[in-house]
């Protein structure tokens, strides 16, 4: 399987070699930050199978899991495109937003939904975690 993306002003592109190891719908605070007041769509990969063209704009803070993240997005247009945890290298979540083909992926949980606001539109058919569910 190959999966390609990119951001909004095709500055950034990517090309994945490898299968989804999972993909998920977060509702943690940063997470709505990212998505104007919604979940991200985040599929999760193996880092090597991931080759990134083009400049990256970093953003790291400490997530609510207490992680520290890298969060990366187009300087460009502002896309955001990736998150890493330092204690994870070995994974690379990138937003479903920026697959060429969005079908090729399905979400399997809704997360953190604490955090969801009332009026939240959370997938009713996929399970739901609290906060970060355990490796899976």
């Amino acid at each position: 399987m190959t999966i390609e993306g990119g951001c909004l002003c095709k500055t950034v592109r990517y090309r994945i070699t490898a299968e989804p190891l999972t993909m998920r719908l977060c509702w943690c605070r940063d997470c709505q930050y990212l998505a104007a007041g919604n979940a991200t769509a985040n599929v999760v990969f193996p880092s090597e199978a991931v080759t990134i063209t083009g400049p990256l704009s970093d953003f790291i803070s400490v997530a609510d899991s207490g992680n520290v993240m890298h969060r990366k997005f187009c300087p460009e247009c502002g896309t955001p495109m990736f998150s890493q945890a330092e204690v994870r290298p070995h994974v690379i979540i990138v937003r479903a937003g920026t697959l060429d083909d969005p079908e090729q992926v399905r979400p399997v949980a809704n997360i953190w939904t604490e955090s969801a606001p009332g009026w939240a539109c959370l997938h009713q058919d996929l399970p739901h975690f609290p906060r970060q569910p355990p490796p899976g």
